[in-house]
């Protein structure tokens, strides 16, 4: 095993020997995880991200997207949308990953291509298997991580789609990626940038705006 840290924290450690995916998951599953940062575990490498997230072109579109499709998933009445820290396990892929979103249909559950995993003491903890969609919002250190290595985790795990957000940048980058036989193929754009989501049945459109205090804002439009 090999481990990739973004930066150090005195108040953060991770213990020795986590060299399997299942050992990843009891200490992911144990009292003893850390409560800050992210962490992966993907093709016998542990990732932990312990930068600090930025509040506009990271919190802030992670927001926007939590606001607007887990309003969506309500309405519909159709599954589960889990985002910040969500724990998703594939096995047969070879990962296990806390996320910025993913949605997990009621279908999938009952099909038993999702399972969601009790917790020792209380509730649910974990999302073993595949969802119909995941987001990751891109960050400095995260780059390769999300646009390569995620990208093939996800696509071999057989989730349908896969949002990806870029959002460092005055010209922001959002793609719903569909799964196909041989890799991820970015949803072509209408007039516009809108791109319709299979998964939804909607066509969706990120906006950058300027607030008054000229921060960037984001907001997700939909339409049918």
């Amino acid at each position: 095993m090999s481990m990739i840290m973004s930066h150090y924290r005195e108040n953060v450690e991770v213990p020795h020997g986590l060299t399997t995916l299942d050992l990843f998951r009891k200490w992911a599953r144990s009292p003893e995880f850390p409560s800050d940062g992210h962490f992966s575990f993907i093709d016998g490498h542990l990732y932990v991200d312990l930068s600090v997230e930025q509040l506009f072109t990271h919190n802030g579109v992670k927001t926007a997207f939590t606001g607007k499709v887990s309003g969506i998933v309500e309405s519909d009445e159709n599954g589960y949308y889990f985002s910040d820290r969500a724990l998703v396990t594939n096995e047969d892929a070879g990962f296990s990953t806390e996320l910025d979103g993913m949605y997990v249909s009621y279908e999938s559950i009952h099909s038993g291509r999702v399972r969601l995993v009790e917790g020792a003491d209380e509730g649910f903890v974990e999302v073993e298997g595949s969802p119909d969609m995941t987001l990751e919002i891109v960050s400095s250190w995260s780059v390769e991580k999300d646009t390569v290595i995620l990208r093939d985790a996800y696509w071999r795990a057989g989730i349908k789609e896969y949002w990806l957000v870029d959002a460092r940048a005055e010209e922001t980058q959002f793609s719903i990626l569909k799964r196909g036989n041989r890799g991820y193929t970015a949803t072509r754009k209408l007039a516009g940038g809108w791109q319709y989501s299979d998964v939804f049945e909607r066509y969706f459109l990120l906006l950058r705006k300027v607030d008054r205090l000229r921060n960037p804002r984001f907001e997700l439009k939909v339409k049918s």
